[in-house]
């Protein structure tokens, strides 16, 4: 994404689906923005105030869901546990939480790919408008996990992390659509039904 001053005070935001265009944006936006320009960026450090995050900055990155690469990490300094990458200009993003007993897996034809770096591996579906990129053993750790159908709770207690963080690993995978429910009958809402 590139960032031009547009007139007016409008900024114009150029990606590969063309030109969105922001009129009069707000100082909390415009910093968030220019620092997302350089890497990933935690609101709360990029913001003044919890107000200017959820009054101002949210709605307008939701509006631009299809550029922001969303990064999911933890205060570890071990670098970023996955990123979501939107693959389309109509690539929404609402984080998901299955509850605890809800069984999920992996939809059918996810693709498990190594990158050329050889570093993390990269999980992708023709269904989903997103790509995911699991840049630390725990999140492929969870993602493996999810290969069967499985539920939460069962995902938390057979993997040595907290659970929030495979609680939040779930969610970003969830909100890539890159998790499937399975009905009470253990088939998935994309697999045939017996005959």
């Amino acid at each position: 994404m590139i960032i031009d001053q547009g007139a007016g005070g409008a900024l114009l935001l150029t990606s590969r689906w063309g030109q969105d265009r922001l009129d009069r944006p707000s100082a909390a936006v415009r910093e968030v923005l220019r620092r997302m320009e350089l890497g990933p960026v935690l609101l709360a450090n990029a913001l003044s105030s919890p107000e200017d995050q959820c009054r101002v900055a949210l709605p307008t990155l939701d509006r631009l869901s299809h550029l922001v690469v969303r990064t999911l990490g933890v205060d570890d300094l071990k670098g970023p546990l996955l990123s979501v990458f939107p693959l389309s200009s109509a690539a929404p993003f609402v984080r998901i939480r299955p509850t605890g007993d809800c069984r999920v897996r992996l939809p059918r034809h996810v693709a498990f790919t190594v990158p050329d770096s050889g570093v993390g591996c990269v999980l992708e579906s023709d269904d989903s408008p997103h790509r995911v990129v699991l840049h630390r053993q725990e999140a492929a750790w969870v993602a493996m996990t999810l290969a069967w159908p499985t539920t939460l709770t069962a995902v938390s207690a057979a993997l040595p992390l907290p659970r929030q963080v495979t609680e939040d690993i779930v969610g970003y995978l969830a909100g890539a659509g890159l998790l499937t429910l399975v009905d009470e009958h253990g088939l998935t809402g994309d697999a045939p039904h017996p005959a």
